[in-house]
């Protein structure tokens, strides 16, 4: 008896270092849920480039995007279903346009419901909102939510400079604060209102603004999000932020103590009642270079049942997704010993988040 055992522990340590390795013979030992990965219908490409978003945010240009190009990359990275998103610039295009970008929003949310038919266990999606255009954006939220069944919205961290603590958007909170609603939040460029128009304001324009602006737009969006009370007032939505949270998890003692004990704004807030809505409302995602370095920053703030794998393909090429995939495939089990861990943030959180 004993030597059976013995043997059926070796067989089952066998057959799992087997499931560790993946086509390219890096170690892989879990299945993952990318909740942060994007699409790019040919109409929304073709629409984009008319209306000046041929290099989105500075960068080269728009990614080649195709559905069978998508499911390779997630066979190639061990990743068992995308939740689907349109990234920055989002579908409202052009500033005073509602018409156009309800128009596109539509398309681009039936073009991703369309993908998660014929693929349920493949492709989810965050459904697009035609923001700062707040009613068609309540409209859109009840068909991509009960016609199109959609995972959740996605909101760029502000829509042609209105950000999201601003007191016009309260009817958006409030329609997904009542439907427990998934809120996934991506960065764009940081833009400014002024005189009814708006204006992209990134001063180093010799660097694309995902390099870092990105990350300082997401922490100028939270820190409005906490500091109007929109957080306080929507308790009962989840929201998840990208890039492990950019660049706000160091200013989260500044900012709580200044709007109160410098500004005394009547808002109630302090550290712990950040920290406290980040460990129970807040989701973080790994898309990017987070290993070794930034992984670190976030840490005190929440533990492994707040993290997501997030791949930002195709963004991030398929050659990058798979590199990262290795380098985390190294340094997450140094940061998250035991198995558990590392099996909540690969696949078991965002499984958690899809039931809600």
């Amino acid at each position: 008896m004993i030597l059976f055992v013995a043997i059926s522990v070796l067989f089952w340590q066998l057959t799992s270092v087997v499931a560790m390795v993946d086509s390219h013979g890096a170690k892989n030992p879990f299945e993952r849920i990318d909740t942060h990965s994007h699409f790019v219908p040919p109409f929304y490409r073709d629409e984009s480039v008319k209306y000046g978003y041929g290099k989105p945010d500075g960068m080269p240009g728009i990614p080649a995007w195709t559905e069978e190009a998508h499911l390779e990359m997630m066979r190639k990275a061990n990743i068992t279903k995308s939740i689907l998103s349109i990234t920055s610039p989002g579908t409202h295009l052009v500033p005073g346009n509602d018409a156009l970008a309800r128009n596109l929003t539509r398309r681009c949310n039936e073009f991703a419901a369309n993908l998660k038919r014929r693929h349920p266990d493949k492709f989810g999606f965050w459904a697009s909102l035609p923001l700062p255009d707040v009613e068609g954006s309540l409209a859109e939220i009840d068909y991509a939510l009960n016609v199109l069944n959609a995972d959740g919205v996605a909101i760029l961290t502000n829509a042609h400079g209105v950000y999201l603590g601003n007191t016009v958007l309260g009817p958006i909170f409030e329609a997904l604060n009542k439907r427990n609603a998934t809120i996934f939040i991506h960065p764009t460029s940081p833009c400014l209102q002024h005189g009814g128009t708006s204006q992209i304001v990134a001063p180093l324009t010799q660097y694309p603004n995902p390099m870092f602006e990105f990350f300082f737009d997401t922490a100028r969006t939270v820190v409005d999000m906490f500091v109007s009370g929109t957080i306080d007032r929507s308790p009962n939505v989840t929201i998840i932020l990208s890039h492990a949270g950019g660049a706000i998890t160091p200013l989260v003692a500044r900012f709580s103590e200044f709007a109160t004990s410098i500004l005394g704004l009547p808002v109630k807030i302090s550290t712990e009642s950040v920290k406290k809505a980040f460990r129970t409302q807040f989701f973080f995602d790994l898309a990017g270079f987070v290993f070794p370095d930034q992984i670190h920053g976030l840490l005190p703030y929440v533990d492994a049942s707040r993290i997501l794998y997030g791949s930002d393909y195709p963004y991030t090429p398929e050659s990058g997704v798979l590199g990262i995939v290795e380098d985390m495939n190294q340094e997450l089990p140094q940061v998250f010993k035991d198995l558990h861990s590392q099996k909540a943030i690969y696949k078991e959180n965002a499984m958690e988040i899809l039931r809600a």
